[in-house]
């Protein structure tokens, strides 16, 4: 006897991890911000590419409740974020370990410190001070302080700018293989055209002010990427269009 057809339940939807629908944000006289609709989802790599000036690191700010003064919702958790400033802003007084255990209390835990050391490639420079590094190397502490608590979204606000090119395109790699180890969403701001497009699921070009999106481009190609695939310029050159119809460029 035929068993009667089943139909399977569709999937229920994916809760976005950040949900921020901006009306308008303002310093003063000077709107900063126009209406900008950005979402994530879980384990989800996006940039944020354009120019100095245009409210890329204002929207992280948001997305970072460091700045609540603006127009419009936002749905997150800031339990859940992490943040890597364009500076590593380390303590010149503590080691690389308390640097990225650091807390109030001061307690941290020493085994999931000393974990992440060896994550970033820091073996042997626990005990280091902040001037004993190279740029690179306070940068890979940075990312690692910002991985300490564990988030689920870490934004990342022009993290290899001052460093050189070689030395970026490393941190490139580790940002992506750090990402996929902990299952997280990184959130990145950039000028960078190229870097925008090698780590991102989307990059999201936001025009002069008032910033808006003014392009969403899908990079459809699997990790690990070969940063001379043909698909990439070709990417490279709709970004490029994108940026100058925007009059950023």
């Amino acid at each position: 006897m035929n068993q009667p057809l089943r139909i399977a339940e569709p999937a229920p939807p994916v809760e976005p991890l950040l949900d921020l629908q901006v009306e308008g944000k303002a310093f003063g006289a000077t709107q900063v911000l126009g209406q900008v609709q950005l979402q994530l989802q879980p384990g989800e790599i996006v940039s944020l590419l354009g120019p100095s000036g245009c409210g890329k690191s204002t929207l992280l700010r948001l997305v970072a409740q460091l700045d609540q003064d603006f127009t419009g919702v936002l749905h997150s958790r800031p339990e859940q974020i992490g943040f890597v400033f364009q500076e590593p802003r380390l303590m010149p007084w503590l080691s690389v370990a308390e640097n990225i255990g650091f807390s109030q209390d001061q307690g941290y835990d020493r085994a999931r410190v000393a974990g992440l050391i060896e994550e970033v490639g820091l073996d042997g420079f626990a005990a280091a001070l902040p001037k004993a590094l190279s740029g690179g190397m306070a940068q890979r502490v940075a990312i690692a302080r910002g991985l300490y608590g564990q988030p689920q979204l870490l934004l990342l606000d022009e993290p290899f700018s001052a460093v050189d090119a070689f030395t970026r395109f490393k941190l490139q790699d580790l940002l992506l293989d750090l990402a996929r180890r902990h299952r997280i969403a990184l959130l990145v701001v950039t000028h960078d055209v190229d870097e925008a497009l090698y780590l991102s699921d989307r990059v999201l070009v936001i025009g002069n002010r008032p910033g808006t999106v003014c392009r969403e481009l899908r990079v459809k190609l699997d990790y690990p990427r070969d940063r001379r695939d043909e698909r990439l310029a070709r990417l490279r050159g709709e970004a490029l269009e994108a940026l100058h119809s925007a009059r950023v460029i």
